[in-house]
């Protein structure tokens, strides 16, 4: 019965959860945070961006990432050991008439990778659990997950 009881519960919370309504990219004035883990690329470390909404499809914002341990192949200057950049999203979700709690978007980056410069492109999708929170993916040339928030 107490098991039953959890479950009851548990099903309750993750049906409130699916009824909240969560907006993924809201277009013009959007703001997002998003802080995560650099899983590869320029090397392994942490990573925080900011987006802003210009555009019912486009945002504009800036990220910096730092690593613990840095790829310093032959194509990575040395001492690589942060990479500060501007980026620019196009947001897919709605025109792809996704969840409005779920986001699609293609971007580029360019900036700073220790003392040469950095460009990189990344296919990002965001869901938001919550109106203020959620999580993210981003793949391309350099990769990373972790928590996004509304603001």
């Amino acid at each position: 019965m107490k098991n039953l009881k959890i479950l009851a519960v548990a099903l309750l919370m993750l049906f409130g959860l699916s009824q909240m309504n969560a907006q993924a990219f809201e277009g013009n004035g959007d703001k997002k945070l998003q802080a995560g883990f650099s899983a590869f690329g320029n090397g392994i470390g942490l990573q925080g961006t900011f987006d802003y909404g210009i555009h019912q499809y486009f945002s504009l914002g800036a990220g910096a990432e730092f690593y613990f341990h840095g790829d310093n192949g032959k194509n990575k200057p040395k001492n690589a050991n942060f990479y500060v950049f501007g980026r620019a999203n196009a947001h897919l979700g709605s025109l792809l008439n996704m969840p409005s709690e779920m986001d699609l978007y293609p971007g580029i980056d360019l900036g700073l990778l220790g003392n040469d410069f950095g460009f990189g492109g990344h296919l990002g999708f965001r869901y938001f659990f919550t109106n203020n929170m959620g999580a993210y993916i981003e793949v391309g040339n350099r990769g990373s997950l972790g928590l996004t928030f509304n603001f």
